[in-house]
Parts: C-alpha cells; sequence; structure tokens
C-alpha cells in the first residue's frame, strides 16, 4: 500500500498493537533490521544467492555472501516451534508470524518458509506498524460505503503483494473507529494486531488459537460476531462457510486471487462444479455488495513509496442481474458508466493518480487494461 518511507515513531503505533514474541533477539532479526531501515516491504532468502530485499517494488540484493543450506537452516528454524516444525516438514512449507524490535519499535513479519529443491528457503513479509486511514492509502472515498455495511460479504480482488490485507485493514479500523461492533477474525496467520476503540475485537490464529479453519468458523457463528474476516477465498469449503456467514447476518470481509473485479466471479465460479453455477450465482448475486480490486504501482511522489490502483464495484440492481443471468461480459461496462454512484475501473483510477502526480503517465500507460482508453482519460475524452 502507499507507505512513508521512514519507519514510524518509537512508542504505541495508531490503531495497532505490536504483539510481543517469546523469543529473544535471532541471528535473521538483524536482516529484518535491515529490511525497516531500508523501507522494504519484503525479505527473499534463497540457497546460492544474498539476501534479497523488494524495495519500491523491485527486488534489490543486499552487500553479503552468498547463503548456503547450512546458514539457512541456522537462519530459519530457530524462529519454528514444535508445530510449525512439524508443518514444515510435512507439507514442505510453513506460514507464521514473527515479531523483532528495531529501534525500540516492535515490527510484525508475515513468513513463509517453503522448501525448493530441496533446500530451505523463505520470504517474509513487513506488516506495517500503523494503519493508514483511507486517505492516507490514496484509496477511492467510496470504499467507505462497505464499512457501513450490517451484513453481507465484501471481497478485495488481486495478486499476492497487492495490498490487500492493508486496504482491508484500513476498513476495520474505519469500523473500529466510528461503531460499537464485535469483530472476529480468522487468520493465518494474525497480520495486523488491533488496538481496541469502539469495538470489540477476537483475532484467532489457525494452528495456535484453533486447529483448522473449518473449526473457527463453525465456533465464529455462535461468538455473536457482527463482523467477521476469514482471510483467503481458495477453496470450496471456505467460500461455502463465508456466504452462509452472510446469509445469516454478518459482514464477511475475505480476499481472492482475481485480477479485477468482473473476473472474480469467474474466480469463484471455477471452484464449484459446473452444475452448481446457477446456485452460486444465486448466492453471490444477494449476499456480495461489493467487490475491491487493486495493483500496487510504485509512486513518484516523495515519501511515498507504492500506491493502489483500485477497481471498485458494488453490487447495485443491474450488477445481481448481470451476475444471476451470467451476463459478466456486461459488467465492466455498467462499472464505466456508473461512476457517478462511486463505482471506478482501473482506467479511472489510473487517471485520477496521474492527475494527483501520485504516479508516473508512462507507468500507468504500461499497466492499463487499456492504453487507448486511458491515453483519452488523460485528455479528458470519453470520461463521465
Amino acid at each position: 500500500m502507499a507507505t512513508t518511507e521512514s519507519p514510524p515513531e518509537n512508542g504505541a503505533p495508531t490503531g495497532v498493537r505490536a504483539s510481543q514474541g517469546p523469543r529473544g533477539p535471532l541471528e535473521i532479526d538483524r536482516l529484518f533490521e535491515a529490511l525497516v531501515k531500508l523501507s522494504g516491504s519484503d525479505l527473499h532468502l534463497k540457497v546460492g544467492q544474498p539476501p534479497f530485499l523488494r524495495v519500491k517494488g523491485a527486488l534489490q540484493p543486499l552487500k553479503a555472501a552468498k547463503i548456503d543450506d547450512e546458514q539457512m537452516r541456522r537462519l530459519c528454524l530457530p524462529m519454528l516451534d514444535e508445530r510449525q516444525r512439524k508443518i514444515l516438514e510435512v507439507d514442505g512449507g510453513a506460514d507464521f508470524a514473527h515479531t523483532c524490535e528495531v529501534d525500540g519499535t516492535r515490527w510484525r513479519f508475515r513468513v513463509n518458509l517453503l522448501y525448493q529443491q530441496g533446500s530451505l528457503g523463505l520470504v517474509a513479509r513487513r506488516v506495517n506498524n500503523t494503519i493508514p486511514d483511507f486517505k492516507g492509502l490514496f484509496l477511492p472515498p467510496a470504499i467507505e460505503r462497505l464499512c457501513q455495511l450490517d451484513q453481507g460479504m465484501v471481497l478485495l480482488a488481486g495478486v499476492t503483494g497487492s495490498g490487500k490485507s492493508t486496504t482491508i485493514g484500513s476498513m476495520l479500523n474505519y469500523i473500529n473507529q466510528t461503531y460499537r461492533k464485535h469483530i472476529l477474525t480468522l487468520e493465518d496467520p494474525i497480520e495486523f494486531v488491533y488496538t481496541e476503540d469502539k469495538c470489540l475485537i477476537n483475532q484467532r490464529e489457525v494452528g495456535t488459537d484453533v486447529r483448522t479453519f473449518e473449526i473457527g468458523m463453525k465456533h465464529a457463528v455462535r461468538e455473536d460476531p457482527d463482523i467477521i474476516v476469514v482471510g483467503e477465498m481458495r477453496d470450496v469449503e471456505t467460500f461455502k462457510t463465508a456466504i452462509h456467514a452472510a446469509e445469516t447476518g454478518h459482514l464477511v470481509f475475505g480476499t481472492i486471487h482475481a485480477s479485477n473485479a468482473p473476473s472474480t466471479i469467474t474466480r469463484i465460479l471455477d471452484l464449484f462444479p459446473q452444475e452448481e453455477h446457477a446456485a452460486i450465482r444465486s448466492a453471490i448475486a444477494f449476499n456480495m455488495k461489493g467487490i475491491v480490486a487493486q495493483k500496487l504501482l510504485k509512486s513518484t511522489r516523495p515519501g511515498v513509496s507504492r500506491v493502489p490502483v483500485v477497481e471498485l464495484m458494488f453490487f447495485d440492481a443491474l450488477v445481481r442481474k448481470y451476475v444471476l443471468e451470467g451476463l459478466d461480459h456486461q459488467l465492466a461496462d455498467h462499472i464505466k458508466k456508473s461512476a457517478r454512484d462511486g463505482m471506478q475501473d482501473f482506467t479511472m483510477s489510473l487517471r485520477s493518480l496521474v492527475d494527483q502526480e501520485l504516479i508516473d503517465r508512462n507507468d500507468a500507460l504500461e499497466i492499463a487494461p487499456n492504453r487507448e482508453a486511458l491515453q483519452m482519460a488523460l485528455k479528458g475524452i470519453g470520461v463521465t
């Protein structure tokens, strides 16, 4: 997401409470410290290569020696508890959160350990200590409407690293500061740790607080939540459980890997056999309230590393009709025609970011879904 290029000041961060880790400093913490001080987003470790950091969206190597197998295991394995070690050995990969202190401030990292070609490797994402508001993240103001809902489902779509978790965090922070509700998150692992304001917030980590996602969701509907955060929609069971929670009066937030808002419908349907598609279309049409699709693009504004390019689709009467009737190809055109109702496509978002001098015009044209449409929009042609 849009991030400042300097770490936050020491002391309690706004909106997020850093968790306390059970272990003291580890050897690998020096690399996490470098990631924080260089305002990087990701740390990559691979045997036969020096450590790599992703800074402003680009991977760059540290000036360090190449890592060998023995050093990799020495760096990575001390982070794991016994349960996580078993998961790593059985599954060939493990996800968990790691916390370390940098200049008096505690930072959280979402870590994935993996085996590739027989060697251990690591990819870790830095979790921001603060959650900026919509304006600070340069999100469209209309996204606020999705936080004011009482029930239904809201999905954040995009590839890994597109800022979906940060956007959800910002939305939950808005709710936390505005309403008196019970928020329940089910995460693997927990990323942002929220400080309660007006809301009561319970965060459960799969594998630590509850054995499986399925068990966690079974319990969730009995725990009187107003809002449930379910994480990634990666299989049939996850979607069915989440949609059931939406049907029974809860507001459900989730993420999904899809390139844009209309293709999210196809991505969900692909989880199910053809004979169930009509029923799933009906469930989507009557329970989905909005889809936010986003990508991250390098910013040209000093002090801002990357900003989200956002497509926003609300489920109004026409969107529901198109989804029910299988007319998904009509959705993109409807988004364009509904700008006055708060919807926007990637072209509109790119034009706005260029106009605000947040991104480079050539960068915008390079990633534009329709280069000619963006060129016309930048000239003020065909824009509502």
